[in-house]
């Protein structure tokens, strides 16, 4: 078992104050949005086996049976199939969607066939490997998640009292489910740049002044002035999670993070193709291919189970599980078919010999036994054999 250091990403869209409190630090003034764990070549976490420290992935790399199993390795291949980060959003991320495993593998092989640099600021895959997710607040969490009805997108729009949104009512309120959503967001995405910010500008004003159901939505054009995404974001269900609850992110929802600080696991990818609230590249034609036209309704997960409570979600690649351990608790011992990531998020329960600090994390290998026991929460991530 190996502690953990890991890397934070400095994304305009993170939280200044967030991530230091949960560490305990002091905040630098710059954003600190996600803290990676694991092995993504991005950004993978060191430990300290070798003489000045390695890589998990550079571990993992030299060793795959040894470090994830021979039942991982056969399902997966010889790497690290999720990653786990801390994420904090101080401002809204963009509005975004992420290809199933067919369409990731199809568009990294076509942009490396035709050369696209992978830091390119055009590029949208990144990696072959699809990005299914699971967010678990650890604040009160807000954010928005597939499509709204269309009929109730229309009545919302149409309450705003903007003249310039009339004809998305109409299409939401004309066609069938799917066809509407298409043409709606097609029509918002390629509209008029300088006309679509001032429907903006009077869709933000409106939503400002009447509050309510708008109120998730006004505050967007703050951070996005005149951002087709604003008005796309509205086609979507507005979700608030309480500490403890989750949200399972498929291929194809469109979706966003708003505000909060939460445990997210995910396959191990960066793919992300771009609706909108974003200075970055937004590929229309693309996105339309991959987007899930049809309305959903954003599950909320709570934990079940007792001593693990596990979120549970259709995905192998990852699992995700907590622990809430309680002074005087009888220790836990953790199953060791797989590889797994231990993060403290409160407390000071310890791992084997290891005390964890919330914030900190450790590296299990496959096949290596370890006890949780003392007080705080543990978020358990791991695979699915």
């Amino acid at each position: 078992m190996d502690r953990l250091t890991n890397t934070i990403r400095p994304y305009a869209w993170g939280s200044t104050t967030a991530i230091p409190a949960l560490l305990g630090a002091e905040p630098t003034g710059e954003p600190q949005a996600e803290m990676w764990m694991g092995a993504h070549p991005g950004a993978p976490s060191r430990l300290d086996r070798a003489a000045g420290g390695t890589t998990l992935s550079a571990v993992i790399a030299a060793d795959p049976e040894g470090e994830l199993g021979a039942a991982a390795v056969a399902k997966f291949g010889p790497a690290l199939p999720f990653l786990l980060k801390i994420l904090a959003a101080g401002a809204p991320l963009s509005l975004q969607v992420h290809p199933d495993l067919a369409q990731a593998r199809a568009g990294f092989e076509d942009e490396e066939r035709r050369g696209v640099p992978i830091d390119a600021g055009h590029r949208n895959y990144k990696d072959a490997n699809h990005k299914p997710e699971l967010i678990c607040a650890l604040t009160p969490f807000d954010g928005l998640c597939g499509f709204r009805p269309p009929r109730e997108a229309a009545d919302l729009l149409e309450g705003l009292g903007v003249d310039s949104l009339k004809p998305y009512v109409d299409l939401l309120r004309a066609h069938p489910e799917e066809a509407a959503l298409r043409e709606v967001l097609t029509a918002v995405l390629t509209a008029d740049r300088e006309e679509m910010a001032r429907t903006v500008t009077e869709t933000a004003a409106a939503a400002e002044r009447l509050g309510g159901p708008y109120a998730p939505y006004a505050g967007l054009v703050r951070d996005y002035p005149g951002d087709p995404g604003v008005i796309a974001a509205m086609l979507l269900n507005h979700v608030r999670l309480q500490p403890g609850e989750a949200m399972f992110l498929g291929a194809g929802i469109p979706h966003a993070y708003l505000d909060g600080l939460g445990v997210e696991l995910m396959a191990n990818s960066d793919n992300v193709l771009r609706c909108g609230l974003t200075p970055k590249h937004v590929d229309v034609p693309e996105l339309l291919k991959v987007v899930v036209f049809e309305p959903s309704a954003p599950g909320v997960l709570r934990p079940e189970g007792g001593a693990e409570e596990v979120y549970e979600t259709p995905i192998d690649e990852f699992r995700l599980s907590r622990f809430v351990l309680a002074p005087g608790g009888a220790p836990h011992t953790l199953p060791d078919a797989a590889p797994q990531i231990l993060l403290c998020t409160a407390g000071a329960p310890t791992a084997g010999e290891l005390t964890l600090a919330p914030g900190e994390s450790v590296f299990v290998p496959a096949g290596e036994k370890v006890e949780l026991s003392g007080s705080g929460t543990v978020f358990r991530a791991t695979l699915v054999l």
